[in-house]
Order: structure tokens, then C-alpha cells, then sequence
């Protein structure tokens, strides 16, 4: 079988050499920790604890707010500061349980087994949803709820996303590298909970050595298998991969269960592992700190709920001023302007750059040149949704497709206009979406 890939995408410089030799290193932290009470998509988390309690690491510090919510463990231990209001990565103000660390780390105890014999899968799922798990590549949807769908015999493939195709991040090809196992135990896990299921754990070719790391593990299970993605961008994304690996189309109205499919990112799967196997909730995961102003980009296993400015001092501070700041991908993550701000579990990479290109590229008309089309992979046509969500026109941007753009930058990367198309079209379904709920 040849390289897997979908239509349209673009090949953007990556940088991931500035990190993908550093091995992940174990990062604890100096500070107070800020839990946001909202680390994941649904309803935010209910505080469990009140100022002046003692925590250890592990406990449970809030508990979902609902089925489509999740619970929030303290990463150290120490006594409750307060809840307070924070600054949010996204920019708004959200609700977060400030606890001081005490530098002991004193843990609860956590219930580990040796295999998952005797285990139902209403058990694992309890032990997924117990531990907090959600979706760790960024949209940070429960687990547990993406685990139970309502026809679980229609699941036929499980897809590991290895794919990390966004430039810069390199957390994940150290996770494939160092802890293979884990992976491939996590998804063991997911394959004791629908029996007619294959396991395809995806990697761009660009990752050789993990692909064949992951072979050798697999090369015995017949559930399992690897499957060799082109590198291209943005190869990662959800609807992308699932018609790379299966042939099989998810549009906008549709989940990947549908589509017979389940998607988790690499430390999601291991966060599964040590939830079922360890008993160990999510408190940890591991960030790119990366970019020309950091003196020693590195991968970090962080507490969550640690302050970027000490991912920054850890990676040796920075060479100059940044231009741009971004907490996440550059290609679908945030600008923010500063770096006291909480790290969460659904936390990638701190990526400072020294030039800020895209204020530095001021947006002129649009040539009709097409290439927003060429490297959709939502085969839309952006450059004339971009016009319709200028317009403010959502009769014509719905009728369009607009609903089916998935943001993922490329339309804007290879507009020689410079527009804004990508963050036009966003905006626009925000306002639609909106308007759905009033009515």
C-alpha cells in the first residue's frame, strides 16, 4: 500500500528540528498552580474543595459539571489559596482553583492492575471517565463520552493520531519514541470496549523511526497496525485522517462514529493507559517549548496548571523579545501577549517567535488565483466565503459550505493577498452557530 494522504494541504517550514532531539524531561513546578475550572468542551467542572483545604496529588479537586464534562485533580499537593478569576488562553475570564504548592508532593493512592482480564467495559469506561480524561490535541472533548457511542458495534476502526502535522510540535514523536508501550497499551484499552474494531496508529513518514518502533511492538497483534501518512499539512486533522486511512468522508453534521471511526491524539492514549492500568488521573502532559527566541527548546512532562513563564526559565529563558507568542501550533493556535497564563490539558506547545509575520504582511484584493481552493482540504472555495463573512452575508456563506471549513489555516498560509480568509470564515461560524442556538 502506498503513503496515505487526502486532497488539498500545503507544506509549511516545520521546525521541528529546534526540538524533536530533546527528550522529554521531567519539569516540576516553583509557583502556585491555577486549575481552570473549563479544560474541556461541555460544562465546566464544580469546585470540591474551599480555601485553606489541604490537597494531595491526585485528588480530586472539582467534579464534572455533567455527562459531557470532566473531573479536575490537583497535580501537587498544597493548601487551597481561594477561586478566583483568571485569564484564559483564548483570551476570556474563566473561574480557576488557585492552590499553593507545597513542594511535597504527597499523592493518594492510586490502584493499579496487571492485566485487563475481569475488567467490563462499563469499568473502563468508569476509570476513563474518573480519571478526566479528554482529548489532549486541542479540543479537549471528554473521553469518556467519545468512547460510549450509541451504536458501539458500528465502531470499526480505532485511529491513533500520530500524525503531529502541525510545524513546531514535537511532543508527541518524543512520546512514540520513549514510551511506545504506552501507546500501544492504550490502545489495547480501546479495543476491549468494541470487539469488532481495528487499531491503525497513524504516522507522518517524516517519523520514521517511530513508525518502525511501532511495527516491531505491533508486528504480532491482529488488531493491530500501522499505517504510514505523507506529510503534509494538515494531515492531523480529524476529517483528514479518517479519509487517508479508511476512505470514508465526516462532514460537519456528522461525529467520526458515524463514519464507523474513533479518533484520540498519542498522549491521550497514554493518558487512557494510566487511567485503566494505573488508576493514575490526567494531571500531567507533555509540551513543546519551542521557537528562534527560546535558547533551549526542549519537551516538557508538565503538571497542569503550571504558568508558561516557567516553561520559558526552564528552557533557558529567552534569547530577545518575541514578535508573536503563540500557545499551541502556529497554524491553529492562540496569540497571546503574555505568558502568565495556566497550562491545561489540553495544553501542546509554547511557541515564540522573533518575527511577527503575519502583521508585517498588510492584506491587499484578492487576484482570483485560486490557490485558497488548490490547498483546501474541505474542498471549499475560501476566498469566496471570506467575502460572504466580510459581507456579514450568512444566507450565502451557509448556502457555500462555510460550516464545512475545519480552520485550519491553509487558505490563508498560501493567499498571496495576505487575507485573512481563515479567521473571516471562523468568525462567520461562530455567528451562525449563534444564531442556530437563539432559535
Amino acid at each position: 500500500m502506498g503513503i496515505l494522504s487526502f486532497k488539498g494541504g500545503i507544506h509549511p517550514y516545520d521546525g521541528k528540528e529546534l526540538s524533536k532531539e530533546k527528550p522529554i524531561q521531567k519539569l516540576l513546578p516553583k509557583g502556585e498552580l491555577t486549575y481552570m475550572l473549563s479544560q474541556h468542551i461541555g460544562a465546566p467542572a464544580n469546585p470540591v474543595v474551599e480555601k485553606g483545604d489541604h490537597v494531595k496529588v491526585g485528588q480530586v479537586i472539582a467534579e464534572a459539571g455533567g455527562f459531557v464534562s470532566a473531573p479536575i485533580h490537583a497535580s501537587v499537593s498544597g493548601t487551597v489559596k481561594g477561586i478566583e478569576s483568571r485569564l484564559t488562553v483564548t483570551g476570556t475570564i474563566g473561574k480557576a482553583i488557585i492552590v499553593e504548592n507545597d513542594g511535597q508532593y504527597e499523592t493518594v493512592e492510586f490502584e493499579k492492575i496487571d492485566s485487563l482480564e475481569g475488567l467490563s467495559k462499563q469499568d473502563i469506561l468508569k476509570k476513563v471517565q474518573a480519571a478526566g480524561v479528554v482529548g489532549m490535541g486541542g479540543a479537549g472533548f471528554p473521553t469518556h463520552v467519545k468512547l460510549s457511542p450509541k451504536e458501539p458495534e458500528k465502531i470499526e476502526y480505532i485511529l491513533v493520531n500520530g500524525a503531529e502535522c502541525e510545524p513546531y510540535l514535537t511532543s508527541d514523536y518524543r512520546r512514540m519514541l520513549e514510551n511506545p508501550e504506552w501507546v500501544v497499551g492504550g490502545l489495547k484499552v480501546i479495543l476491549q470496549l468494541f470487539d469488532r474494531a481495528k487499531g491503525f496508529i497513524c504516522i507522518e513518514d517524516n517519523k520514521p523511526d517511530c513508525i518502525e518502533k511501532m511495527r516491531e511492538l505491533t508486528k504480532n497483534e491482529s488488531r493491530i497496525e500501522v499505517k504510514e501518512l505523507k506529510t503534509k499539512y494538515p494531515q492531523g486533522a480529524e476529517r483528514c485522517l479518517i479519509h487517508a486511512t479508511t476512505g470514508r468522508d465526516v462532514n460537519s453534521s456528522m461525529l467520526p462514529a458515524d463514519a464507523g471511526c474513533i479518533v484520540d491524539n498519542i498522549d491521550t492514549v497514554v493518558a487512557i493507559h494510566h487511567a485503566v492500568m494505573w488508576g493514575q488521573p490526567l494531571m500531567h502532559r507533555v509540551v513543546t517549548v519551542t521557537g528562534d527566541c527560546i535558547n533551549d527548546p526542549r519537551n516538557f512532562e508538565i503538571c497542569t496548571g503550571m504558568d508558561y513563564e516557567e516553561l520559558i526559565d526552564a528552557a533557558g529563558g529567552l534569547k530577545k523579545d518575541p514578535e508573536k507568542i503563540i500557545i499551541g501550533g502556529p497554524m491553529m493556535g492562540n496569540s497571546v501577549y503574555t505568558l502568565h497564563l495556566p497550562s491545561t490539558k489540553t495544553s501542546s506547545a509554547l511557541l515564540c517567535l522573533s518575527n511577527d509575520e503575519v502583521s508585517h504582511s498588510p492584506k491587499t484584493a484578492c487576484i482570483n488565483c485560486g490557490r485558497c481552493v488548490t490547498a483546501c482540504p474541505a474542498n471549499l472555495v475560501p476566498a469566496q466565503l471570506g467575502t460572504y463573512a466580510e459581507h456579514h452575508n450568512e444566507e450565502a456563506f451557509v448556502k457555500w459550505e462555510g460550516m464545512e471549513c475545519v480552520a485550519c489555516g491553509c487558505c490563508s498560509f498560501v493567499c498571496p493577498a495576505k487575507r485573512p480568509l481563515t479567521q473571516e470564515i471562523k468568525s462567520m461560524r461562530a455567528i451562525v452557530l449563534a444564531n442556530r442556538k437563539k432559535k
